[in-house]
């Protein structure tokens, strides 16, 4: 396995995370690396590079972000995102994983893409429902803001430090794997 390919697995992964809190603007990021040739993407995906990719992503990033600062309509939209993110997911790892074989390629796309960003989509949605509940949706905005901010900075890291963003992604999935753990707890030792 040849450094590039390393990288490239990073990258998607990294990516496949961001995708996990916000579908559209990891893709928007790897659309404008892709325009200004900063990354090479596989030669099916050269289109997210194109300028109509590029002005579309970029529309239906502002329209997702803005969508969620709209209390109750962020929840509607996490129940449409869980499958959309590992969708995308697996579609971003596709599109920058280098020389390897379909086989393995796909077999990367779902697992670490696709579950990568359906376990952070899940958990992401998990919170916005517990701020709906116990603040009415008055602190959803905050949670989105901390959740566009993520998903930003860890596409632009994933870009510019695709091992960095890797480690990134691994904290975050454990940190959601110890809360998981410590919600689920309570409620194996009450049986």
């Amino acid at each position: 396995m040849t450094v590039e390919t390393i990288i490239s697995i990073c990258l998607g992964v990294g990516l496949a995370a961001s995708v996990g809190f916000r579908v559209f603007l990891p893709l928007f990021v790897l659309s404008l690396a892709s325009y200004f040739d900063v990354w090479q993407l596989n030669e099916s995906w050269q289109w997210v590079g194109s300028t109509t990719a590029l002005v579309t992503l970029g529309v239906a990033t502002l329209v997702e972000i803005g969508a969620y600062f709209i209390p109750y309509i962020d929840n509607l939209l996490d129940s449409i995102a869980v499958p959309l993110a590992a969708l995308a997911g697996t579609a971003v790892m596709l599109s920058t994983v280098a020389d390897l074989s379909p086989v393995i390629t796909w077999s990367l796309a779902i697992i670490a893409g696709g579950g990568t960003a359906a376990a952070i989509a899940g958990s992401s949605s998990t919170t916005r429902l517990a701020s709906t509940v116990t603040t009415g949706g008055l602190a959803n905005p905050v949670v989105s803001t901390i959740e566009t901010g993520t998903a930003a900075i860890m596409s632009i890291m994933s870009i510019f430090l695709p091992v960095l963003a890797l480690i990134f992604v691994i904290i975050i999935l454990f940190i959601i794997f110890k809360i998981f753990k410590k919600f689920k707890s309570p409620k194996e030792q009450k049986q």
